[in-house]
Formats: C-alpha cells, sequence, structure tokens
C-alpha cells in the first residue's frame, strides 16, 4: 500500500516533468521571443526544484524534517541521528549559484529583446528571420 507522503512525492516528480515538457515546447515551438523568455524562466525554475527534491533524503518509511528534535550527548546517537536526517547541501549551493547566473542571463535576454524590437519593430522570430534576409 502506498502511503500519501510517497503518493505526493511521485505526483511532484511527475508534475516537475510535465511542467519541464511544457517549457521546452514553449522554448522550441513558440515563436515570440517573450514567450520563449519566460518559457526558458519556468524550466529553470522547474529544474531547480527538481536538483531540490533529489538532495532531499528519503528515510523509511517516509522522508523526516532535517531538524534534530531531542539530544543526548553521547557521540553515537548524534552521529546516528545525524545521517538520518542530513539533508545534502550540495544541491541548494548549485541551486542558489544557478538562481543568480538564470536573473543574469534573463535580464541579458530581455536586453537583447529589447533591442531585436527596435531594430526590428517586431519580436516574431519568423518575421525577424525574413527581414534579416
Amino acid at each position: 500500500m502506498i502511503d500519501a507522503r510517497s503518493y505526493l512525492f511521485a505526483v511532484t516528480y511527475i508534475a516537475i516533468f510535465v511542467n519541464i515538457a511544457i517549457t521546452l515546447y514553449g522554448i522550441f515551438v513558440r515563436p515570440h521571443i517573450i514567450k520563449k523568455i519566460i518559457a526558458l524562466s519556468i524550466f529553470g525554475d522547474s529544474t531547480f526544484v527538481w536538483a531540490i527534491i533529489i538532495g532531499f533524503r528519503k528515510a523509511e518509511p517516509y522522508p523526516v524534517i532535517p531538524i534534530m528534535t531531542t539530544w543526548e550527548p553521547t557521540q553515537e546517537y548524534v552521529v546516528k541521528e545525524f545521517v538520518a536526517k542530513a539533508v545534502d547541501p550540495v544541491p541548494p549551493a548549485l541551486v542558489l549559484t544557478g538562481v543568480v547566473i538564470g536573473l543574469a542571463v534573463m535580464l541579458f535576454l530581455v536586453f537583447l529583446s529589447i533591442q531585436a524590437y527596435r531594430v526590428f519593430g517586431t519580436l516574431d522570430i519568423r518575421k525577424i528571420i525574413r527581414m534579416r534576409g
């Protein structure tokens, strides 16, 4: 029998992958530059959520909150509890770095789209390609 937390994690994984598929469709198929930028931003956020979920430790029978609520001064107890509840710090650190880099890339893409609109008068990729010859 599937418990509620495992079910919710499965639904979350499926939702993230559906969201990634929809944003990839928006990036590759939609001809408007702003729609591509929005889809790229949502794609980045979806991959960040996926990276955080990958770093989450799954304890039996369900994931636990990484907070030590009791404290006994023996070293064995502390190590055992820490190993059981600790979360991998690498994915959140990578996500934090990715958010900063993603913000810089989004600002650059918005700047390029403003410049494209000033030069060509449109943000439709098909029209820009035709105008450029």
